[in-house]
């Protein structure tokens, strides 16, 4: 309860301080300092108390008692009035034996003259009052209970938890348990939103795939033509002289065409079409016999025949069409068919389906970071220019915040108690704790002036800290985008950078990681689940695995030829995942240093660095910044980059058999550059970010097998 009321006073004082209610504000502040409830913190309570034993200010505690029995124990029950009555006698107790403890007769007969009244009808204090005349009450065997330890600390903590079942009971202090309930309300609300949105959209792409089923082919859909351009021949057969007869090529050809474009019409003779046909066939019948025109009826279905003989002389070749029609209906509905981002052959289905692609369009340069925020309800993405927007994508895509800053900004994280915090780095050398619901600066940090560029920022699963990559400056190389290919530093003479460890709530460094065998720039850096460990990626291809416990290095190892770009932890965290500047992509065993579980490679598009080409021979390349590769809820498959879209990888347990590509997200006309996926139940959102500043994502469904 006391963490609740103290979060309740800090949005008070934040909103009168944006309402500049200053006098206010003093009145506040002089009221919390005189605060007898200590905002309802059990511990200031008991420190407040034993202040007044300590300090043997009688009229204080009894006072502060008064008031705390005025406030909140007289809303108490009367099965509960016992209760305090005892923990009352108990404390005033705590006090006799505190002053004869420390030889203070005086406040021990001032206790009793001036409590004598109230004091003697009381069948527990009716022998106390011979204690300030005793030599050695603490041998007597009456008093020497109240004089241990144990009898202290038992009463203590005695007090301390009536207090706190007091507190979590009365009706007013709910206020913990609503927030908790108003939170998970609102988690499971935009979880149904969610589901409820994919649903509408699978649903959609049944129906388009029944119609797609259920369309006829081709073939069937100009069957009456078919029937008109046949009877045309039977007519012209019967009388030359009237019509003209189609030539016999026309149907050796036209079953292949329809096969081969299933999408056009059959097409007639030049200058005629097939409703002219039926009209000549009509007229000629008419002028060949009125007679038998007027009684004989009008043939239904253009067909048939007009008489017996010729029904019977064209029987056996419509059977041979229809079985040749039913033959070519086999053969197009056993090709595979490609719908909604899976192929299916022969009931095989690939484990994810694209139900959509959506594009976030908002930025007008280059991306260099993009995360899905814990709760996977917003996105933070960041420009080479600066620019970072904050974006939810469900029900729709929506712009929440927009940040620019005069100093350039160089990373981007999101913190995770609680999940409405960004920590932005600078390149000055400042890292910045941004409220995206507030939309202002909670606090700035001075990192080091010497280390300026802030180039990686991970904050602990605990919510407590995070950590933080600080480099000097080296040049346009590790900057966010250039215009031609700059040389890079060997290895030997990598930048010096720095790996500090802040915690969120003093705003204050606690440590500087030692790196060893010297000062190095981190690039990447991911704690696992519970945050007892931290693996990083540095600039001088060696990954360094901390114990977040003992703040020491683990161990490290020599993982790249090269710089590191990206790591991550396995779903299991028994490995690590890593992309080097070789173009490598390598599963490391932690529990064996420098022991590799597979090793792939990858094309330069997938790991950097990326380029864009343009008119007149104009060339931007980008190095990787952000997370090159992201895992499933599952850890079975991994997105990278691609030239035009993301590219996801099924990871296969044999280290021989490589990885096996699963899906193209695609949509991209320029480089993707860094990637984040966000699993939630049975569907997951892909993001994929490329140097034209457009950002695509993608709702993919897993199949379960």
């Amino acid at each position: 309860m006391g963490s609740a009321v103290e979060r309740t006073d800090e949005h008070v004082r934040e909103y009168l301080i944006y309402r500049g209610f200053t006098g206010t504000l003093k009145h506040l502040d002089s009221d919390m300092k005189a605060d007898k409830e200590k905002g309802f913190r059990v511990d200031k309570i008991i420190d407040q108390l034993q202040l007044f034993i300590q300090t043997f200010d009688l009229n204080g505690l009894k006072d502060y008692w008064g008031y705390l029995d005025r406030r909140l124990f007289c809303r108490l029950e009367d099965i509960y009035r016992p209760t305090v009555s005892k923990l009352r006698t108990s404390l005033f107790r705590y006090y006799v034996v505190y002053t004869v403890q420390l030889k203070n007769i005086e406040k021990t007969q001032e206790f009793f003259q001036r409590q004598a009244q109230e004091l003697q009808g009381q069948p527990e204090w009716r022998d106390w009052f011979i204690l300030p005349f005793m030599p050695a009450p603490e041998q007597n065997p009456l008093f020497s209970p109240y004089f241990s330890r144990q009898w202290s600390d038992t009463f203590l903590v005695s007090l301390h938890n009536f207090l706190s079942v007091l507190f979590q009971c009365m009706h007013i202090l709910f206020f913990d348990s609503e927030v908790q309930r108003t939170t998970c309300l609102q988690e499971e609300n935009d979880q149904l939103r969610h589901m409820i949105f994919l649903q509408g959209r699978l649903e959609t792409q049944n129906k388009q795939e029944e119609m797609v089923h259920h369309k006829l082919p081709p073939y069937v859909q100009n069957m009456d033509r078919l029937g008109d351009t046949e009877l045309d021949l039977v007519t012209s057969q019967r009388n030359p002289a009237l019509t003209t007869t189609p030539s016999r090529n026309f149907f050796s050809t036209f079953l292949p065409q329809a096969r081969r474009v299933p999408g056009k019409m059959p097409r007639g003779l030049p200058g005629s079409s097939p409703t002219q046909a039926s009209l000549g066939r009509k007229d000629t019948a008419a002028n060949q016999d009125p007679v038998a025109a007027s009684k004989e009826p009008r043939p239904v279905c253009s067909a048939g025949g007009t008489s017996d003989q010729q029904a019977g002389s064209t029987s056996h070749p419509r059977q041979r069409r229809h079985q040749d029609h039913e033959k070519e209906r086999k053969e197009l509905f056993s090709k595979p068919q490609i719908q909604g981002g899976t192929t299916r052959v022969l009931g095989v289905e690939h484990p994810f389906i694209k139900l959509s692609q959506e594009e976030y369009g908002e930025h007008h340069s280059s991306i260099m970071y993009c995360r899905v925020d814990c709760s996977g309800r917003r996105v933070a993405s960041l420009d080479v220019d600066g620019v970072i927007k904050v974006w939810s994508f469900n029900p729709i895509m929506q712009t929440k915040a927009t940040i620019m800053s005069k100093s350039p900004l160089l990373s981007l994280e999101w913190a995770t108690k609680p999940d409405r915090l960004l920590l932005l780095g600078s390149g000055v050398g400042t890292v910045r704790l941004y409220d995206t619901n507030a939309k202002k600066n909670l606090y700035e940090m001075t990192i080091d002036e010497t280390h300026s560029r802030i180039l990686s920022l991970a904050c602990s699963p605990s919510g407590t800290s995070f950590v933080c990559s600080a480099a000097a400056h080296a040049g346009p190389g590790r900057s966010g985008s250039v215009t031609e290919t700059v040389p890079r530093l060997p290895n030997h003479l990598s930048v010096s950078g720095q790996l500090l460890l802040w915690d969120t709530k003093t705003v204050k460094q606690q440590l500087q990681f030692s790196l060893e065998p010297g000062p190095v720039a981190i690039n990447c850096t991911a704690f696992n689940h519970n945050g007892n460990l931290l693996v990083t990626g540095a600039a001088d291809g060696v990954i360094r695995l901390f114990d977040m416990q003992r703040y020491d290095c683990a161990m490290s190892w020599r993982a790249h030829d090269g710089e590191v770009y990206s790591v991550e932890f396995s779903y299991d965290e028994n490995t690590v995942f890593s992309i080097g500047e070789d173009g490598k992509f390598i599963q490391w065993n932690i529990h064996r240093c420098g022991v590799k579980q597979s090793e792939n490679s990858l094309p330069q598009d997938a790991t950097g660095p990326f380029v864009l080409s343009g008119y007149s021979g104009y060339k931007q390349v980008q190095v990787p910044r952000g997370r090159l590769f992201a895992f499933d809820s599952e850890g079975q498959h991994v997105l990278t980059c691609s030239n035009n879209g993301g590219l996801i990888y099924r990871l296969n347990s044999s280290s021989d058999s490589g990885l096996e590509k699963v899906l193209p997200l695609g949509g991209h006309k320029a480089p993707v550059v860094t990637v984040d996926w966000c699993s939630a139940m049975d569907c997951g959102t892909c993001l994929t970010a490329s140097m034209d500043g457009k950002i695509k994502l993608s709702t993919l469904l897993a199949q379960k097998s």
